[in-house]
């Protein structure tokens, strides 16, 4: 299985999935690592994605889940804001959806305090305003130590298991 930690920039996808891969002991990813080289470059000059920027990543993340898949998993951070897009991560895949929820306030916080990303903080309001809240998954508030939040994704990964077994 491939556990997709997902939320707007700056909510802790990265942190929280590196502890995470340590504790289920499965290898991390972050999504923005296989982004095209136009939409680095679009980022950089501050200009949100579109759907169509967007359509040949998440393409080649889908596939790439199915090969972690076949690896016995991995953990990946991604944004994934709509539901389409988590759709097309998943086709086709065994995958968990883990969303890491925060109140803008605090979001913006981190990332004015945040060094050497490719999101400018310019973009964060358009994030929140594509975002689409799933009613599936785990779901986690992001206001606790990046510890406190990975301790209930790891309880409610074992109860999820649990209920499948």
């Amino acid at each position: 299985m491939v556990h997709i930690l997902f939320g707007v920039s700056g909510c802790g996808k990265t942190t929280i999935g590196k502890m995470l891969s340590k504790i289920l002991q499965k290898p991390f990813f972050d999504a923005d690592n296989y982004h095209t080289f136009e939409n680095v470059l679009k980022m950089k000059k501050m200009l949100a994605l579109t759907d169509e920027d967007r359509k040949p990543w998440l393409i080649s993340l889908n596939k790439l889940i199915a090969k972690w898949n076949q690896e016995d998993g991995a953990i990946l951070a991604c944004s994934a804001l709509k539901e389409k897009y988590r759709s097309m991560l998943a086709e086709g895949n065994n995958v968990s959806f883990i969303f890491l929820e925060g109140n803008q306030k605090l979001i913006s916080k981190r990332l004015a305090t945040r060094k050497g990303h490719l999101f400018p903080i310019e973009l964060l309001q358009n994030q929140y305003d594509i975002l689409e809240i799933p009613t599936y998954g785990i779901r986690v508030e992001v206001d606790q130590s990046p510890e406190d939040v990975c301790k209930e994704i790891y309880t409610e990964i074992k109860t999820e298991n649990a209920k499948y077994k």
